[in-house]
């Protein structure tokens, strides 16, 4: 499909066009011109979006579907779809499947599946055999069939003992292991974060300590064996310090954070609303503003949805039996846009693709066009209408977000919300 954007404003620091409204011309799925002002060719499709802003593809690293196992709860097919209109055009899609994805069959299985999709899925998979942390899984013949990395989604390595193997037997083909930041000794029974809102609510509390001591841990491991090492979704001000200690010392270490960590402390958690139900869980202010300090210092590299579907049987019950997670992926820019300046809020959204898979191209003429479109301006109130998920759990609704995402340019292929 050709395409011809119109006054497209370029958000790429790398770019020599970055913060210049441009058009845009794509023909056959590459760059052909950019320029102050193209002629529509023939056989092109004009495109003219109200504030239009362009960026590098977007890549989420941390996003769960369903598919094998828990369609119920989200398709591959309507999952991509969704990722597509949300602004994102790569992902790393977790392994939290039924069969869990240990072995190249279900790293291509995904693969397959995602074939010809606007957005590109790039499979976690998973550390351990069937997600149980005893044994490490076929890495190796899951990283020849394109596993971006290895990780247990949501589940901590007890054993330090096979962090340091898998940190040292990824080094010989340059593999990426994930390691989730809770010590579940210390973490115990409880499900919110621990402190008197744990209390005055009657809810058993989960300490800072047992996602610091982790961390701590992880890299005292990591300074030993080499490698390199990416923590999900961290949520304290001590574990900002901690990773922000270990990059001084050049150890090879990435982190990211969760939006809704972000946006929301555990004051949210007063309604008893299972969509505040998350891991990490929801900390306080202050943690809040030391992870966004976190972000515009650069200690934090990069921000996932941590896009979780879950269906009603599993959320609409009490709040201890309830299951983590919200979906994100919609809510995600608008969310950010709050909070962040819109060149940090592109940096940390395409962050992730330089660590799980190949190196970002700046926006210039004769590449492959991987975009993502939205404008900066306006504000709204996240409603059920604006979710495209099958699942319908997120902690997002009533929000006022700000500016919106039209969509992607990628694979040859536009995709734009309705």
């Amino acid at each position: 499909m050709n395409i011809l954007f119109k006054s497209a404003i370029i958000i790429d620091p790398k770019s020599v066009f970055h913060n210049k409204k441009m058009d845009i011309l794509i023909k056959k799925g590459q760059i052909e011109a950019i320029s102050n002002s193209l002629e529509t060719p023939a056989d092109t499709k004009e495109i003219q979006l109200e504030n239009l802003c362009v960026s590098q593809g977007w890549f989420d690293s941390s996003v769960s579907f369903g598919e094998p196992g828990y369609e119920e709860r989200e398709t591959l097919n309507n999952g991509l779809l969704t990722a597509a209109k949300s602004g994102f055009t790569a992902l790393a899609l977790q392994p939290n499947t039924t069969p869990i994805a240990d072995n190249s069959g279900a790293i291509a299985y995904v693969k397959n599946k995602s074939l010809g999709s606007a957005t590109k899925i790039y499979p976690i998979g998973s550390l351990t055999q069937q997600g149980k942390g005893i044994d490490l899984a076929e890495l190796y013949d899951m990283h020849t069939h394109q596993a971006c990395s290895f990780g247990d989604y949501k589940k901590p390595i007890k054993n330090p003992n096979l962090l340091k193997l898998a940190l040292q037997y990824t080094q010989g083909f340059g593999g990426l292991v994930q390691s989730y930041p809770q010590n579940n000794d210390i973490a115990g029974k409880g499900i919110v974060n621990e402190n008197e809102n744990s209390t005055k609510l009657g809810l058993k509390g989960i300490p800072n300590l047992a996602e610091e001591l982790q961390i701590t841990r992880d890299l005292f491991i990591l300074e030993y064996t080499g490698g390199k090492l990416h923590i999900p979704t961290i949520s304290t001000s001590k574990s900002v310090d901690l990773i922000k200690e270990a990059k001084a010392k050049g150890l090879d270490v990435t982190c990211s954070v969760a939006v809704h960590n972000l946006l929301f402390d555990d004051s949210a958690l007063f309604d008893f609303n299972t969509n505040f139900k998350v891991l990490p869980p929801l900390r306080t202010k202050k943690d809040c503003h030391s992870l966004i300090k976190g972000i515009t210092e650069g200690t934090i590299d990069m921000i996932t949805s941590d896009h979780c579907p879950m269906d009603i049987e599993n959320k609409q019950v009490e709040f201890d039996n309830a299951k983590y997670g919200t979906i994100g992926l919609e809510s995600a820019f608008g969310a950010l846009s709050v909070l962040l300046p819109t060149e940090v809020i592109i940096e940390k959204l395409t962050a992730a693709r330089n660590r799980f898979c190949d190196a970002n191209s700046p926006i210039k003429e004769g590449i492959q066009a991987n975009l993502s479109l939205f404008t900066t301006e306006g504000s709204f109130l996240f409603e059920k209408k604006h979710i495209h998920t099958t699942s319908k759990n997120t902690a997002f609704t009533g929000q006022k977000l700000k500016g919106k995402v039209y969509g992607i340019y990628a694979n040859n292929q536009l995709v734009l919300n309705d």
